[in-house]
């Protein structure tokens, strides 16, 4: 492949609005407005009786609503990651929070009267609704937990001043935070991002530095950011157990998610039940790094002292080329995120820390945001990214209603593309040295993805009960470091300044419970991975399939048609055996002298 000489830059927004305040964004507002007007027509039309061809051209007119309502919502979420800090750019994300809400509110009463009929009445819908009929299946499962119209409405508008102007009061305040290290006998003021180089540094003692800045600066607003997740899970609580009387705070989730809730807890306890084997890894790890026993500090520290970095154009292309050795068409999609200047690299003040990808529209190419520094591990982040934006393009041709795919799924691609590119760099550079530092980072991985997120859910859990007991913010954080000490075992030393961690986890306010959708994703792809590798071709149509299906269909329906029986706990465990062979192949590997 051409290696292209990309740089880092900003994004462009611009194919979407030229600027905040400019008048195709007054037009597109006014273009809404006017849609969802000529929409509320359709309330009176609305019968069991009426011809199911009628009603999908009411779906489509509800469709075009939404993907502009789309544009204008995504233009605020980009334009507030850019610089979290700009009064211009958390106003009007604010102000299309709010109208989202009122788009909503007018149009509830299209949705309200889909749940509200019988199964013998929505079956001749469902039946002529093609792309959009799991969308329609959806919906409905949500019906014993529906209110009436105006108790939605007044739901809908609590929540942008209420959860989500606290999310974005959490975003703002964290995303201020400087983090003072000490490099080279000078100080520096860090970013979040900038800081996290330091936990994979050669040297412990930069490493226990990195984790101690970022604990000092959230503990000074312990009492902010803890009322914070408080309100948010008192939400929670208020809305969805009390309200619309769901069983369990994380069977809301599970429903959206369309994932019986026996699944999700069997996932998380065979996660619990594996914890020794990634316990066995940090004791191999410190057997590596010369430590009797490594510290929480330590479980991410290279094994051996590496100044491997990578510039971004080089990262492109090896990224792209790990893609095309798979299957050309995916690289093809990947690039448009360049080609088009949907990515987001650069590191600057303000900007939103972490890394994510946002699709809008089907018409649309993905937007990718990363804080690239040159790290191995941004050059993965780089190829998890993208991997999203993969999924949605091959998704494409589903409606807007239906090109998402799951949160169960949503992992998949990217965390796929994760393992191509590790292949590709032990083809690259056969230096037993790389293999073994690529072999560590893959176990590393593996447990920041699926250990460490499975336990993140567990303690949601814990939490949601202790708020609703009333329980104080030092007590959630005592429960958290109960659960570090089950999941760490005697394999490394815990220090109490990891107590306060829960509250440097944006998920946790963002997405209640989201956070087992990675363990989930892992441990699917550690099984797809292993077919691939076994059928080699004939595993890439099956693979491609659950891919272009998005969100068309339910988790477990697309998985069963690639052989997958999400109700196994065998196949949770095997995703774990594949982890056990490369811990195996880890532990025959000769000890530095």
């Amino acid at each position: 492949m051409t290696n292209v000489d990309h740089k880092q830059e900003r994004w462009s927004t611009e194919e979407l609005f030229p600027a905040i305040r400019s008048e195709p964004i007054k037009q597109a507002i006014d273009t809404l407005n006017s849609k969802v007007g000529a929409f509320e027509q359709f309330r009176a039309q609305l019968n069991p009786r009426m011809a199911p061809k009628a009603y999908v051209e009411v779906l489509e007119k509800y469709e075009e609503m939404i993907r502009l309502v789309s544009r204008l919502a995504a233009y605020g979420e980009l334009k507030f990651t850019e610089d979290t800090q700009d009064q211009a750019a958390q106003t009007f994300q604010a102000q299309m929070h709010q109208l989202l809400a009122e788009v909503d509110n007018q149009t509830l009463f299209f949705k309200l009267w889909w749940k509200s009929l019988e199964d013998a009445q929505a079956a001749p819908f469902l039946d002529a609704a093609g792309d959009y009929r799991y969308w329609l299946e959806a919906l409905r499962l949500q019906k014993p937990y529906t209110l009436s119209e105006p108790e939605e409405q007044v739901i809908n508008l609590k929540d942008v001043n209420g959860p989500q102007a606290m999310v974005t009061l959490y975003t703002a305040i964290t995303n201020r935070y400087k983090y003072p290290l000490q490099v080279d006998g000078e100080v520096k003021e860090l970013t979040r991002d900038e800081l996290w180089v330091y936990v994979r540094d050669a040297n412990p003692e930069l490493r226990a530095a990195a984790y101690r800045s970022l604990f000092n600066v959230f503990e000074k607003d312990v009492p902010i950011l803890g009322q914070i997740y408080q309100f948010r899970v008192r939400d929670w609580f208020s809305e969805q157990l009390k309200m619309r009387k769901y069983a369990t705070p994380i069977s809301v989730r599970n429903l959206g998610n369309d994932l019986p809730d026996e699944v999700v807890d069997m996932l998380l306890a065979i996660c619990k039940e594996q914890a020794p084997l990634f316990q066995r890894y940090f004791r191999l790890k410190a057997r590596w790094i010369g430590m009797d026993r490594i510290r929480r500090y330590d479980i991410y520290a290279p094994v051996a002292k590496s100044e491997k970095t990578y510039t971004f154009a080089d990262s492109v292309e090896v990224v792209l080329d790990s893609f095309h050795k798979f299957e050309p068409r995916m690289a093809d999609l990947a690039r448009k995120v360049f080609d088009e200047h949907h990515i987001d690299s650069e590191v600057r003040p303000g900007k939103m820390s972490g890394a994510y990808c946002m699709t809008v529209t089907p018409d649309l190419t993905p937007w990718v945001m990363q804080n690239f520094q040159g790290r191995p591990d941004d050059v993965a982040t780089m190829a998890h990214e993208l991997g999203h934006a993969i999924h949605s393009l091959l998704a494409v041709d589903h409606t807007a209603l239906t090109q998402h795919s799951s949160l169960p799924l949503a992992e998949t691609a990217s965390t796929f593309g994760e393992m191509l590119l590790i292949d590709e760099l032990l083809e690259r550079d056969p230096d037993p040295e790389v293999r073994r530092d690529l072999l560590f980072r893959q176990m590393d991985d593996s447990y920041a993805t699926i250990m460490r997120q499975a336990f993140f859910g567990m303690f949601e859990r814990t939490a949601f009960d202790l708020i609703d007991g009333g329980a104080q913010i030092d007590e959630l954080s005592k429960a958290y470091f109960e659960d570090l000490k089950v999941q760490f075992g005697d394999s490394l030393d815990l220090t109490e300044d990891f107590k306060i961690e829960w509250l440097a986890i944006p998920h946790f306010y963002n997405t209640p419970f989201y956070v087992y959708a990675y363990a989930f994703g892992q441990l699917l792809v550690l099984s797809l991975y292993q077919q691939y590798q076994q059928e080699g071709e004939g595993f890439k149509a099956r693979y491609l399939e659950i891919l272009a299906s998005g969100g068309s269909d339910s988790p477990s329906r697309i998985l069963e048609r690639a052989g997958i029986v999400i109700r196994s706990a065998d196949f949770w465990r095997g995703g774990f055996r594949v982890l056990e062979q490369a811990l195996n192949r880890l532990e025959t590997l000769k000890l530095p002298a």
